[in-house]
């Protein structure tokens, strides 16, 4: 027979057991899997628009030296 505190204990672990089924889901797909893929592309966007930065700056760096040597003439 239980007694009231190991009915409390196994009504816990039930709880526990259903949030982390919710927590890590089939395999990828709880929402530590969501917040990975999202993780995922914000890492895609924020290196895609380093380089986008990158280009920019050759290119203004390479329009400022055909302004400088057009002045120069």
């Amino acid at each position: 027979m239980m007694d009231e505190f190991e009915a409390q204990v196994l009504s816990d672990l039930s709880v526990l057991k259903m949030q982390m089924a919710g927590l890590m889901g089939d395999g990828n797909s709880g929402r530590i899997g969501e917040l990975e893929r999202r993780m995922e592309r914000h890492e895609q966007n924020w290196q895609r628009a380093k380089g986008i930065m990158a280009a920019a700056s050759v290119l203004f760096a390479v329009v400022e030296v055909a302004v400088e040597a057009w002045f120069r003439r």
